[in-house]
């Protein structure tokens, strides 16, 4: 096996946590220490895990060939690219950064360093993205949504740099280039924008409508996608994709004969479209083990990643037209208009 990648996390919060505990378990990887500025924290973080709580970005410089970023968004561009002029490799949470200009600036740290830099939306490795991806041919219609029940946390942040951007990410990658977004958005119970809708009209013509709310009452992981006599089901929660596959009446009749007794009809079937269902095979592999593994295997290849710093910022570019789509409808609703323009603290994964 080639060597272990010695590598830290930096961030020891909820999303910093997760990363240390699939690092110290990969094959490949040496967890080469834990650093927040709460040393309390990083000390728990490190204790749990089998290793050290390190007293600086200095040290983890020092211990480590590359880096997980899981610090408040605010931070990744400040964090990310000193680490990056260090020598490290870098994967920094989504969003990659507070603002579009920020995050070019971590991209020109990356390049500059001739360092690796992969963004951590998580989601694209998800087992039933993965499969679906496969499937995509000429999708002309998505349908999207990602919603949670009320938590005090990320409430700081709008929910479409929050949650949605997982989506924005994941369509982006199987429908490319946005030509037009049209988007609406409310803050419920706090500041910030609570739930959001965006309907996105793709370069190819195909049309995706995405919502996202943290503060509905069952949480929900779906997207949908329809193409030429199909559509494909995903449900990230549970990792699973389904196909929905249509036999078409002209096909039917060339099986079945026509049927004189069934205007339209054919013998031997009934006279509407025949539905056939089809599980996708996925892999049973937790998708942020996914992630980090392929951040380490681009890391060991000096390969591009998956979800590079371009694809981070496309996604990041994507959700601030959404956040101004909101902005522009709000200004004929004032009383709906949200006060935020750009995320401040780590968004959920």
């Amino acid at each position: 096996m080639s060597e272990r990648v010695r590598v830290a996390v930096v961030g020891a919060g909820d999303f910093g946590r997760h990363h240390a505990r699939v690092y110290a378990a990969l094959e490949g990887a040496q967890l080469a220490g834990v650093y927040d500025t709460d040393r309390r924290r990083a000390e728990e973080v490190a204790r749990e895990f089998g290793t050290e709580a390190l007293e600086s970005l200095e040290a983890v410089a020092d211990r480590a060939q590359a880096a997980s970023v899981a610090v408040p968004t605010a931070e990744h561009v400040r964090v990310g690219a000193w680490l990056l002029g260090r020598g490290l490799d870098v994967l920094v949470e989504k969003p990659m950064a507070a603002t579009v200009a920020e995050g070019k600036q971590l991209m020109e740290a990356a390049a500059g360093a001739r360092r690796i830099l992969q963004v951590g939306h998580v989601e694209r490795f998800n087992p039933a993205i993965v499969a679906a991806a496969r499937e995509v041919k000429e999708p002309l219609f998505f349908e999207v949504h990602r919603l949670g029940v009320f938590t005090p946390r990320s409430l700081d942040v709008d929910v479409v740099y929050d949650v949605m951007i997982h989506d924005l990410d994941v369509l982006l990658s199987l429908a490319g280039p946005v030509r037009e977004v049209k988007a609406v958005g409310i803050p419920v119970v706090t500041d910030k924008v609570d739930i959001a809708h965006a309907r996105l009209e793709f370069a190819t013509g195909a049309v995706a409508n995405v919502t996202a709310s943290r503060i509905s009452t069952e949480r929900v992981r779906k997207l949908r996608f329809f193409q030429r006599h199909e559509y494909i089901s995903v449900d990230y929660a549970r990792r699973d994709a389904l196909r929905i596959r249509v036999a078409q009446p002209a096909a039917a009749r060339e099986a079945y004969g026509p049927d004189p007794a069934v205007p339209g009809g054919w013998a031997g079937a009934s006279p509407g479209p025949q539905f056939a269902f089809e599980k996708l095979a996925v892999e049973t592999e937790e998708p942020l083990r996914a992630e980090l593994r392929a951040f380490l295997a681009s890391v060991r290849a000096r390969s591009t990643p998956l979800v590079d710093g371009a694809a981070g910022l496309n996604a990041l570019a994507l959700a601030s037209r959404v956040m101004e789509g909101i902005r522009e409808h709000a200004r004929a609703v004032p009383r709906s208009a949200p006060d935020s323009a750009a995320p401040r603290s780590q968004a959920a994964t």
